[in-house]
């Protein structure tokens, strides 16, 4: 068996495709990511709680449609009401970390 030698990382790829770390299309593309990445951990901490879309919302006071938003990353969430959804809506508690 031949052994593959033209193998690209992922951060190799997303070199090549949208710059370095630091340049704009590269800056917008790795915040895009994080969004995503709150929208499938919101999901996952709702339905680890066995909870629809419908009943976090009520239970936050927001509507279906904007908890859906969030999840599948076609809205941003204010920070204030990420809080909200975790903390009154799924009992939890939200943590942000700054890195420099």
């Amino acid at each position: 068996m031949k052994k593959r030698t033209n193998i690209t990382t992922h951060d190799e790829m997303k070199d090549k495709l949208f710059g370095k770390i630091g340049t704009k299309k590269r800056n917008e593309l790795e915040k895009g990511y994080e969004n995503f990445k709150i929208g499938v951990m919101l999901q996952q901490a709702r339905l680890k709680k066995g909870m629809t879309q419908e009943q976090l919302a009520k239970k936050v006071g927001t509507t279906k449609s904007y908890i859906s938003k969030i999840e599948n990353d076609v809205k941003e969430v204010r920070i204030s009401s990420l809080e909200r959804i975790v903390e009154i809506g799924l009992g939890g508690k939200l943590e942000l970390k700054l890195k420099l």
